[in-house]
C-alpha cells in the first residue's frame, strides 16, 4: 500500500486497486473511525467521496477531501 495522506484531522490511507482506479479510506485521526471512502464513479468518470451513514463533516475536512479528490484526478490524467 502507498503512504498514508493526513491533513489535520483526517487521514487517507489506500484500501486497494481495481486494476484501473484506486480505492481510500478517509479516517478520522482522533478516533480512527471510516469516515467514508474515496473511489471510482464510473457513469462520471471522476473520483467522487461515498461517505459512511450518519457522518457529519465541517467546511475544512470537505475542503480536504476534495483536495484528495483533486489530486487523484490530476494523478489519472497524467
Amino acid at each position: 500500500m502507498e503512504p498514508n495522506f493526513k491533513s489535520k484531522y483526517l487521514e487517507f490511507t489506500r484500501i486497494g486497486y481495481t486494476g484501473k482506479t484506486d480505492i481510500w479510506d478517509v479516517e478520522s485521526k482522533s478516533q480512527g473511525s471510516v469516515l467514508g471512502e474515496i473511489k471510482w464513479f464510473g457513469r462520471w468518470r471522476q473520483y467522487c467521496f461515498y461517505p459512511s451513514p450518519n457522518t457529519i463533516f465541517n467546511p475544512e475536512c470537505m475542503t480536504d477531501i476534495s483536495k484528495k479528490i483533486k489530486e487523484l484526478m490530476e494523478s489519472r490524467r497524467s
